[in-house]
């Protein structure tokens, strides 16, 4: 009986090991999500010690600045997505022109491109001395917009986060079954009717998760706000922080604004959680905008064309004023600076060592998740780790950043480790975008090929090769060239650790922006750009080739 037990306790004991030695991809990525972020949480609290609370309630300056950024990311976002609902509207009416392929690559653009460099276009096309102050004043009129301050960051918002709303509830129009619009048709419903029946019911599973999304965005804004808020009446949480640290070096007035950041984003990531899954709509027998009654109507030709062509405008001058601006700068003696490619040699760094970590962390966790899916049965877990991957919505990267800081200053290895903790910080800003490109064709790849592999005994790399990667490539060479793109291009960490004005490309170049030096500034902007799009093509397709 005894040795029955034993064996019972050995066998159940090696059947647990194995669950758990099974899921080592998963778990050591929470382990390393968990050392990054709890350390720099931790860094904060040791800083913050056991300080005044009363601190957080009475200060005055602190109330302003929570003010100001819930204040301009509610506007943003009503904003942004108000204006992308009749945008979207237009190009999913008129589904068929040419060039609508065109428009709608050139919305994904602002993506890609590095917040500084678009910062620099909104001022060349709408600052003082802008290219619509000109005309205005060539015809006559006076135009007085003021560019720094809460018009400028509203305007900047916008710009970046009205085409991701309009990409954001596109699919929503693709969701309606043809049959919809033909007995639509058959009633004689009007335009109004047709939105208020038809579309508002399909909108109504993606609007809650673009409203989310842009807002969280606008929250946590940094690079935007930096240059564009004009003074302390204009400055968000995030900027608070950074000058407390890098203008002020008040650890302390840094440790408190963390702290208050921490705790905003988190209550707001777990409030609206709910409302970023997308809820299940019928599909219909056949899909075909042609068939709704009022897409040839003169009248609504008219305004789609009129929304399209404006939006196209309003994205695409920002985007030639850079172009322009960096040809006619002194191109050749900024090109051949050392300086300049010191810096695009780190930030080129910065990203591929961020790129790389966030994948590996991606598809460490994506494996695990097919398997507690698939063999473990437990369908759950596919949000678990996704909500595991987007901790740095609940955490935003100036807070980690700013606990780390800590860390290094105390160390005394501020130089020694910079590069090293933007990238890690980069990471994590990039695992959710590869997390939810890898995740969901993972696991569907395992829903359809797991069965036959365990008869073929197909594991390990194996399987990876033959099965998982011709899945997942696609998607991760997309999650790679983006995630790459966006670190290369950030500015907000490497503004927190700069301590030479050039660590990286964007540094430098809000260096020379706050230096007045408006035509080399040009000209980086230019290389930046040009750079980041290099970036993205050429691991597009490296990724995308390997292993084919």
């Amino acid at each position: 009986m005894d040795k029955s037990l034993a064996v019972c306790i050995v066998t159940l004991s090696r059947m647990w090991a194995y669950r758990v030695i099974s899921l080592w991809p998963g778990t050591l990525a929470v382990a390393f999500l968990g050392t990054l972020i709890g350390g720099s949480l931790v860094g904060i609290m040791a800083r913050f010690g056991t300080g005044d609370l009363t601190a957080i309630v009475t200060d005055a300056y602190l109330h302003s600045v929570i003010s100001f950024t819930l204040w301009q990311a509610t506007l943003s976002t009503l904003i942004s997505v108000g204006l992308a609902l009749p945008i979207a509207r237009a190009y999913a009416r008129q589904s068929h022109f040419v060039g609508r392929r065109a428009l709608i690559t050139l919305m994904g653009l602002p993506m890609v491109m590095p917040v500084i460099v678009a910062v620099l276009g909104i001022v060349a096309i709408y600052g003082h001395n802008g290219v619509i102050t000109q005309l205005m004043r060539a015809a006559g009129f006076t135009w007085s917009f003021g560019i720094y301050g809460l018009g400028g960051i509203l305007l900047a918002h916008v710009f970046f986060n009205l085409p991701l709303a309009v990409r954001l509830l596109l699919p929503a129009w693709e969701q309606v079954p043809g049959e919809s619009w033909r007995l639509a048709s058959t009633l004689g419903m009007s335009s109004t009717q047709l939105f208020r029946f038809i579309e508002w019911p399909a909108l109504s599973a993606f609007l809650p998760g673009a409203l989310v999304i842009v807002f969280l965005l606008c929250f946590t804004s940094f690079a935007v706000v930096l240059t564009l808020g004009g003074g302390p009446g204009a400055t968000t949480v995030e900027v608070a922080i950074y000058q407390a640290l890098r203008f002020d070096f008040d650890p302390g007035r840094a440790t408190l604004l963390a702290l208050t950041q921490l705790a905003l984003c988190a209550t707001i990531a777990l409030t609206m959680s709910r409302w970023l899954r997308s809820q299940p709509l019928t599909q219909g027998l056949q899909k075909g905008l042609r068939n709704r009654p009022d897409r040839n109507a003169l009248l609504n030709r008219a305004v789609d064309v009129l929304l399209i062509t404006l939006s196209a405008l309003f994205i695409g001058l920002p985007i030639a004023a850079v172009v322009v601006a960096g040809l006619e700068g002194p191109l050749l003696r900024v090109i051949l600076d050392s300086a300049l490619w010191s810096a695009t040699a780190r930030s080129l760094g910065i990203a591929l060592i961020a790129t790389l970590t966030a994948s590996v962390l991606a598809l460490g966790l994506a494996m695990t998740a097919r398997r507690l899916v698939l063999v473990q049965r437990r369908p759950g877990a596919t949000d678990l780790v996704l909500l595991a991957g987007s901790v740095s919505l609940a955490v935003p990267p100036m807070v980690i950043g700013t606990g780390l800081f800590l860390w290094a200053l105390i160390t005394g290895t501020t130089e020694v480790v910079t590069l090293f903790l933007i990238a890690l910080i980069n990471a994590l800003m990039v695992l959710p975008y590869a997390l939810r490109s890898i995740a969901p064709v993972l696991i569907d790849s395992g829903r359809r090929h797991h069965k036959l592999c365990e008869q073929l005994g197909l594991q390990g790399w194996q399987r990876f090769r033959r099965i998982d990667w011709p899945a997942i490539r696609k998607p991760t060479a997309f999650a790679v060239a983006l995630g790459s793109a966006l670190s290369f291009g950030d500015m907000g960490v490497a503004a927190l650790f700069d301590t030479s004005g050039a660590i990286t490309l964007p540094v430098m170049l809000y260096h020379r922006m706050s230096a007045y030096r408006f035509d080399e500034a040009a000209v980086t902007a230019l290389v930046l750009v040009v750079m980041s799009m290099i970036l993205f093509w050429a691991l597009d397709r490296i990724v995308g080739r390997w292993l084919s």
